[in-house]
């Protein structure tokens, strides 16, 4: 239930937030939202990676029908990828990346703040 529910408001935080910070602002918030919530490590990995890497393919798909623009395809080819599709996919991944070790960074300093018992041996 973690899992879906950091998937979803990592989405939600990035199609509001986005478009007024960088993204590396973002990153520091979806490193907070993953802290709160206390996701293990592998479940915020994917779910900040799954929860950025659709949102950011799916706005620049969106962008892209909206303008009408051929700046996509150009990039594309400037870029060597070939199909505009393909730059929207390599932006799909960088930003499941991007989403994703945000998430882990949260998740592990959630449990870097975690007290450890001191003795263990005592009873």
């Amino acid at each position: 239930m973690k899992f879906i529910l950091v998937t979803f408001l990592t989405a939600l935080l990035i199609i509001i937030i986005n478009p007024f910070l960088p993204y590396w602002a973002v990153m520091i918030f979806i490193a907070i939202l993953t802290a709160l919530v206390g996701i293990n490590g592998v479940g915020a990995f994917f779910a900040g990676g799954l929860g950025m890497g659709l949102a950011w393919l799916g706005q620049s798909i969106y962008i892209g029908i909206i303008s009408g623009s051929q700046l996509p395809q150009k990039m594309s080819e400037l870029m060597g990828l070939g199909s505009d599709m393909v730059l929207f996919a390599v932006t799909g991944l960088l930003g499941f990346l991007l989403g994703a070790f945000s998430a882990l960074s949260g998740s592990l300093f959630r449990k870097s703040l975690k007290r450890k018992p001191t003795n263990i041996y005592g009873g």
